[in-house]
């Protein structure tokens, strides 16, 4: 049993005021393997105390520092790596090869890039006899998810604390060992105390508490659709920034004519990977009338040879979803997708073959389906596709876009011909020929997947004010 009934608060761990105690069950055992604390408002307000009186002296010190003090993160979060993995193995099903190999890793890509965004950013501009300068926003709420913890952990403290700015962290109650070790790290790294801050804790209690907060400055959420709106609300009475990436429905269109053999296993990476727990899935797949049959077979078989088993041993297979929660969501809209007329062609309900217990969702593809139907609609978050039959360009894109969501969409085939569609798929990210973000460029969406975006120098932007000057002697 992994324990961390402490919060970091102030650059000391520190007993909770009037907390809960909170169990994490590992989705592949289904017993206990995490105990945590639940915050209370006295565990927040300390929080948020603390990082209000650490900005009035972080938020002055120079872009050296902050780059020198990114780079000591950065040490010391290598080191950590392989316990990172180890713990999501335990916490959230994920297997210790991806764990290893993505997970943790892209943690560290988003240190190790704000640093380098920091060092070129310009921090002014002269329009006319205005200065217009960028400065940190204050302090910032992170409530964060348990699907990618460290990836969206780090994806928001790096280029916040880049920025100048103070912070308190509410991870995932699923995943909240990842991110202890995270403040550990952050302890270790001599980041100035109040700077970060940690209370564990759940959306209704401390995510609440510090949307809520007079004293936050900005709330920077990643989670469902659902949350977020909740999110945007609390913080309405403050008038607080808002910055939100949130659900996803991602269209696959394979244009008429691709190589099936490899647009169809390329694309369906996007769904295995992390057992479909990803908000940019590609799980709704468009393929032109004429290759329909060819491609519905392609992906029974690819997914067939998806093999599940235990995450804290080696190999190339998926893990279990994350609790019984999510998997009995996924069990449902697998039912529903069959009570309206889909076509499983493999996998469906129920438990994978020889696998009598955790989480562990059957690998499912499914035909015959309607941009109507309700698997086709709502985000499933496991490892199921839905293969949808087009008939035309113009109504690829108009299933494509028939969507509450925008946060992702992928065109596969030759390059030239996707390229007339990028323009015209209303989504904050579109791939050709890939289904996934680089730390570079701007992650975000359109419609209900949030507002702003994440990554590179559109990212640092995000966690700051901007002030006009006018007036000032030459």
């Amino acid at each position: 049993m992994h324990s961390y009934l402490k919060h970091y608060i102030n650059g000391e761990w520190v007993e909770s005021e009037g907390g809960t105690r909170h169990e994490v069950i590992n989705p592949a055992t289904e017993e206990p393997c995490t105990e945590i604390m639940l915050g209370s408002q006295a565990d927040t307000d300390k929080a948020v105390s603390a990082a209000k009186e650490a900005f009035k002296t972080f938020s002055q010190t120079s872009v050296e520092e902050r780059i020198a003090l990114l780079g000591r993160i950065a040490d010391e979060y290598k080191k950590r790596m392989p316990d990172i993995a180890a713990v999501m193995a335990d916490e959230m099903g994920c297997p210790i090869a991806i764990g290893n190999a993505a997970q943790a890793p892209a943690g560290l890509g988003h240190i190790l890039k704000a640093a380098e965004v920091l060092k070129d950013f310009e921090w002014e501009e002269q329009l006319g006899p205005a200065r217009v300068v960028h400065e940190p926003i204050g302090v910032v709420a992170m409530i964060t998810p348990w699907n990618w913890p460290l990836n969206q952990i780090t994806a928001k403290v790096a280029p916040a604390l880049a920025a100048g700015n103070t912070m308190v962290l509410k991870p995932s109650e699923e995943t909240p060992g990842s991110a202890a070790i995270f403040a550990e790290v952050m302890d270790a790294a001599g980041v100035p105390a109040g700077v970060f801050n940690m209370v564990q804790g759940d959306g209704p209690g401390v995510g609440t508490m510090l949307t809520k907060h007079e004293d936050v400055d900005m709330v920077s959420f990643t989670g469902s659709t659902r949350a977020g709106i909740i999110i945007a609300k609390n913080a309405a009475d403050t008038v607080k920034r808002v910055h939100q990436e949130l659900g996803g429905k991602t269209p696959n269109i394979v244009l008429e004519g691709a190589d099936l053999s490899e647009a169809v296993p390329n694309g369906l990476q996007g769904v295995i990977i992390n057992s479909g727990q990803s908000c940019i899935a590609p799980t709704r797949m468009l393929v032109h009338e004429s290759q329909y049959d060819e491609a519905v077979q392609i992906a029974k078989g690819v997914m067939e040879s998806v093999a599940v088993g235990d995450p804290k041993e080696m190999g190339g297979h998926i893990g279990p979803v994350v609790n019984a929660a999510q998997y009995e969501k996924i069990q449902g809209l697998i039912q529903k997708g069959i009570d309206e007329g889909g076509k499983v062609e493999t996998g469906g309900t129920g438990r994978p073959d020889g696998v009598n217990q955790g989480f562990y969702v059957k690998p499912t593809v499914f035909s015959d389906i309607t941009s109507d139907m309700t698997i086709a609609r709502e985000e499933i978050f496991g490892p199921v596709v839905t293969l949808i039959k087009y008939e035309n360009d113009d109504e690829a894109v108009e299933i494509a876009n028939d969507t509450d969501y925008g946060l992702s969409a992928c065109v596969y085939g030759p390059a030239e011909q996707a390229k007339k569609f990028t323009g015209k798929l209303r989504a904050g990210l579109v791939g050709v020929n890939n289904w996934g973000p680089i730390p570079d460029a701007p992650f975000g969406g359109y419609k209900q997947s949030g507002n702003g975006r994440e990554m590179g120098k559109y990212g640092l932007r995000e966690f700051m004010e901007v002030k006009t000057i006018i007036g000032e002697p030459a």
